[in-house]
């Protein structure tokens, strides 16, 4: 990195899938990284797997849905490496189910995690960062369902689409303080959740690789590429904005 000091980045649900990519990527681009993720075994793992590779790496444990929690990772972070500069929101489920049988205990657990956890998290991140004086960075991890509906999905698609909200006014408010918040939503993608979803025939991959105007599902490095970018000083001037990484899913509006 061109810094003098190392910067600092938590990415959260990084033990596995798009959230580990975002990690690994982060680290490759000179960050000292906190997997942050519920499930500590995992997550110790993946952050061995990035020191074994050369890079500074810590495991934290946290509930996103549990505000404490986020707090105290927060901390982890300084107390580990001194500094905050990056968080990036990637902690997810993926519970699809018909509408009338979503019993209120789902939709509660889908908005704690998929809402309510980007929120408890960019507020203590963004309590650290203010401190600091000098800014930082964050990423949302989004979907395209932030945009387009898809049956069965409830509660997923409403939590995204708040996620999609908050980064926007997370970025108007926190501008102030020199802090950027951006999202990334990508289409589906190419990860063990997909492919658990598949294995339940939950999932038709053959029709949604001929929905994707790229013709096929998106991969975890090409979300990871986008989050390195918004994340960068080449993304200086850009906050409050959602890019979609989806293969031109949400352009293609003929069926």
């Amino acid at each position: 990195m061109a810094d003098a000091v190392q910067k600092v980045a938590i990415v959260t649900g990084a033990a596995q899938g798009i959230g580990r990519g975002i990690a690994a990527q982060l680290a490759s681009d000179g960050y000292a990284i906190l997997i942050a993720d519920i499930r500590l075994e995992a997550a110790e793992k993946a952050a061995a797997e990035l020191r074994s590779a050369g890079s500074q790496a810590a495991a934290g444990q946290v509930d996103v849905s549990d505000a404490d929690a986020c707090s105290a990772m927060a901390a982890r972070a300084v107390e580990q490496f001194g500094r905050l500069d990056v968080l990036v929101n990637s902690a997810g489920i993926s519970k699809p189910g018909p509408s009338l049988e979503v019993s209120p205990a789902d939709w509660q657990r889908m908005i704690g995690i998929q809402l309510n956890g980007p929120f408890f998290c960019s507020q203590a991140a963004g309590r650290q960062m203010v401190a600091q004086g000098w800014g930082g960075a964050m990423v949302n991890i989004t979907s395209i369902n932030a945009e387009a509906a898809f049956p069965q999905r409830a509660a997923y698609a409403c939590a995204k689409a708040g996620v999609t909200m908050l980064t926007k006014t997370l970025a108007i408010e926190w501008a102030q303080y020199k802090i950027r918040v951006n999202a990334v939503g990508p289409a589906h993608t190419d990860t063990e959740m997909t492919a658990r979803l598949v294995a339940q025939g939950l999932y038709d991959l053959e029709t949604v690789q001929r929905r994707i105007p790229l013709g096929r599902l998106a991969q975890v490095q090409d979300v990871a590429n986008a989050v390195s970018f918004l994340v960068s000083d080449k993304a200086d001037f850009i906050t409050g904005h959602a890019l979609y990484v989806d293969g031109g899913y949400l352009a293609y509006g003929y069926w």
